[in-house]
């Protein structure tokens, strides 16, 4: 008697997801890639993540560039991925979402390779798989504290932006991740003058170097306030 009880309430516990593979998550069969306009455009990412998904079963949704995004897919970043000309795009992981990395690895496979060579677009030159080896990938190099960076970044830009991975819980929606921005093309000149960017210059104080508040246009909340010194300057 004993023993069918057990069994019972063993098949009600795993009936109701608290078996022993509740506690193992599954894998996303969706992701979010930010993609390059230009590279949009040209029609190959519906090309490529069709097939990925007849693949993998694995579903891809292209997003414009500073959009919340697993992957991105831009003209700097990390793993040279495809060329057309001189221009090269690089491909970024933003999280640690599965299908984004099973999609990067098979673009960056001979799978992958062998379909994006298959593609032919309606105008402009065809795209190519990179060597690796030959692409050159300019770093910039910036001096200071990158652990006192971090801790300010947290403090200050995590209120409303996910600054690094597990701080999410006090950011904005709306608001492009540290890793999205760094995606972008432009990311170096958007870090460095962030203060000066739209929305900072209404709710944050660089002392010395930001003028002060409107006193008819108060900042929305409480202002940020930081030192020449924190910002780099």
């Amino acid at each position: 008697m004993k023993k069918t009880v057990a069994r019972l309430l063993a098949a009600a516990l795993l009936a109701a997801g608290a078996g022993p593979g509740a506690a193992r998550a599954e894998a996303p069969l969706t992701f979010a890639i930010a993609v390059d306009p230009a590279l949009e455009e040209s029609g190959l990412m519906r090309h490529l993540l069709v097939r990925f998904k007849l693949k993998t079963r694995r579903a891809g949704v292209v997003v414009a560039p500073g959009a919340a995004a697993d992957l991105a897919l831009a003209a700097q970043g990390e793993t040279p991925a495809m060329t057309r000309g001189a221009q090269t795009w690089f491909l970024t992981a933003i999280t640690d979402n599965d299908a984004a990395a099973r999609f990067a690895d098979w673009l960056t496979g001979d799978i992958g390779r062998r379909t994006l060579l298959a593609f032919r677009p309606k105008a402009g030159d065809q795209f190519t798989a990179p060597d690796p080896q030959a692409v050159a990938v300019v770093e910039e190099v910036f001096e200071g504290d990158p652990a006192r960076g971090r801790r300010l970044a947290d403090a200050h830009c995590g209120r409303c932006h996910v600054t690094s991975p597990g701080r999410g819980a006090r950011s904005i929606g709306s608001t492009p991740s540290f890793a999205a921005l760094r995606a972008l093309p432009d990311w170096a000149e958007r870090f460095m003058a962030f203060y000066a960017l739209n929305p900072h210059p209404a709710i944050m104080q660089v002392e010395g170097i930001t003028p002060p508040f409107d006193p008819n246009r108060p900042p929305p909340i409480v202002p940020i306030e930081i030192t020449a010194e924190e910002a780099g300057l």
